[in-house]
């Protein structure tokens, strides 16, 4: 059983008026290195209810971007269910479901139609998976566009990390008739927000550096890519991941190592959590980190989550800024991403960021199509 305190950590937006506060969860693996055994548990937990809840039942789970990717795809990979994650990524030659976070860096988010359309008639139920629902609004605002997509699909579900919804918006989720599943409660939006107001942001912020980098680490890549931002058969997605891992290892020549950091690029987290895991396995200490779009706050204080900010250039739009934080110091890193190439920007900033406190092995991989 997670208690809140297991799995919040309050922490402070930059420049967002309508919602002041994040809550980083130490143990998910975005905001924060967190060891991947800890992480796949969480989401085991998560994964259990559904499967009690929903035997027998045709799921598709949708993970929402960029948070709950991996959530997503782990719960489906238990369940044995189909999955798909929201992106905010461009997909050419596909028609989307667009709606809005209005309490996000990144307002916009999308899902491939014609993903849906095509499993649609398959499936009993869809699940959406969050890490945390604050007012639900945002998901209902989506379940509102399916229902008028498809008029004839009724059996909607929300399972999530943690849950602070209020009397009032629950009510509105049992008047639809849609369940909801969490792990933890959470405060009001309130508390969190003068929680977050006590910080000052005193913390260290790195800039980007674009520079090219010395030729000090190995770029790799491996074929076989299976792309989460459409439709997939999750036991088939964690199989390709297995696959990934293997030929990682293959490549690197093993581990030869005390401590290890893998890092993960925005949406692109599931197969970094299990390389990460499957790392572990071997007996060495690894943490599982990635980058995010999200500009938070840091602070020099001790209870405060995050300290170092690193900005970063994306590796897949070189226009696009976003962060890193805390990284910490390893003997050797593996920066694992789906990103295909072009802007230089983004592997220049990240590496030079890593290169600050990780001398050792460093190796950016890129999962590839071919």
């Amino acid at each position: 059983m997670y208690r809140q305190e297991d799995l919040i950590r309050v922490a402070k937006r930059e420049n967002n008026s309508k919602r002041k506060f994040l809550l980083v969860n130490p143990l998910q693996g975005k905001h924060v290195p967190v060891v991947p055994e800890e992480a796949m548990e969480l989401f085991e937990s998560l994964a259990q209810p559904l499967k009690e809840a929903y035997a027998g039942e045709r799921l598709l789970l949708i993970g929402f971007a960029e948070t709950a990717t991996a959530i997503g795809a782990a719960v489906a990979a238990r369940l044995g269910a189909m999955y798909i994650q929201t992106t905010r990524e461009k997909i050419p030659g596909v028609e989307f479901l667009r709606f809005s976070e209005d309490h996000s860096h990144a307002t916009e988010q999308k899902l491939v139609k014609n993903d849906i359309d095509r499993v649609i008639s398959q499936t009993d139920r869809i699940i959406f998976i969050e890490d945390e629902v604050t007012t639900g609004r945002t998901i209902l605002h989506i379940i509102e566009i399916l229902r008028k997509t498809y008029p004839d699909f009724a059996a909607y579900a929300v399972a999530s990390i943690l849950n602070g919804m209020d009397e009032e918006c629950r009510g509105a989720y049992e008047a639809r008739g849609i369940d909801l599943h969490y792990l933890a409660k959470a405060d009001s939006q309130a508390a969190y927000t003068r929680a977050a107001e006590l910080f000052s942001g005193d913390g260290r912020y790195v800039p980007a550096d674009v520079e090219k980098p010395p030729a000090d680490f190995t770029e790799i890549r491996i074929g076989g890519l299976m792309d989460a931002r459409r439709l997939v058969d999750a036991r088939q997605y964690a199989a390709a991941c297995e696959k990934l891992y293997g030929e990682i290892f293959r490549q690197t020549g093993g581990i030869s190592t005390k401590n290890l950091l893998i890092i993960g690029t925005e949406e692109f987290m599931y197969p970094v959590l299990y390389a990460a895991a499957r790392a572990q396995e071997t007996g060495i200490e690894v943490r599982c980190h990635a980058t995010t779009r999200s500009p938070i706050a840091v602070s020099r204080t001790d209870c405060y989550p995050l300290h170092v900010r690193y900005e970063l250039r994306s590796l897949y739009d070189g226009e696009r800024v976003t962060y890193l934080y805390d990284i910490g110091a390893y003997e050797a890193v593996w920066i694992i991403t789906d990103a295909q190439g072009g802007d230089e920007r983004g592997v220049s900033s990240l590496v030079n960021a890593v290169r600050q406190t990780c001398k050792g092995e460093l190796a950016l991989v890129r999962w590839c199509g071919a």
